[in-house]
């Protein structure tokens, strides 16, 4: 089975999939960052980041999409905004049949660190560890988004249990 997490966002959407094969046998296909121009129209940008989780989603074939909810912080605009990128995801996910699973920050940290108010360092350092990643220097988002991809494989184990 191959997971696609997807940290949303118009300046950066990260992304990761994993594979899992076996029991416990978890590999990081892929990981990256999704950089719309800044200077587009932000329909432009959401179409960035449409056609290339498509080319993602052609070139591995997901069985499922896991992606982080909004939260809503100080500044509702960003919210809204980052709003924007989740949808496109999943319509991109929609669009080619796959399964859509959502959680929240929180959540995220608690099933990777064990502490639902962990910072990026400690997120990173444990999907470096998960994944057997001997170089850290990759950037948050897809760090993040690999986080979200194992979020959802440890739900997976939970609910075998």
């Amino acid at each position: 089975m191959v997971i696609l997490g997807i940290d949303p966002g118009l300046i950066n959407t990260g992304y990761g999939l994993i594979k899992i094969s076996g029991k416990n046998n978890l590999e990081a296909v892929d990981f990256g960052i999704i950089s719309p121009n800044k200077k587009e129209k932000l329909s432009n940008r959401l179409k960035t980041i449409y056609d290339d989780l498509s080319l993602i989603i052609k070139k591995y074939s997901p069985n499922i999409l896991s992606i982080e909810e909004v939260f809503f912080g100080k500044n509702v605009k960003s919210a809204l905004l980052l709003g924007h990128a989740r949808g496109v995801s999943m319509l991109c996910a929609s669009n080619n049949n796959i399964p859509v699973f959502e959680y929240s920050p929180r959540k995220i940290k608690q099933s990777i660190t064990g502490n639902g108010n962990a910072d990026k360092s400690q997120v990173k350092f444990m999907v470096s560890r998960e994944l057997n990643l001997k170089n850290m220097d990759f950037p948050d988002d897809a760090s993040d988004a690999l986080a979200i991809a194992l979020c959802h494989n440890n739900q997976i184990k939970l609910n075998e249990l």
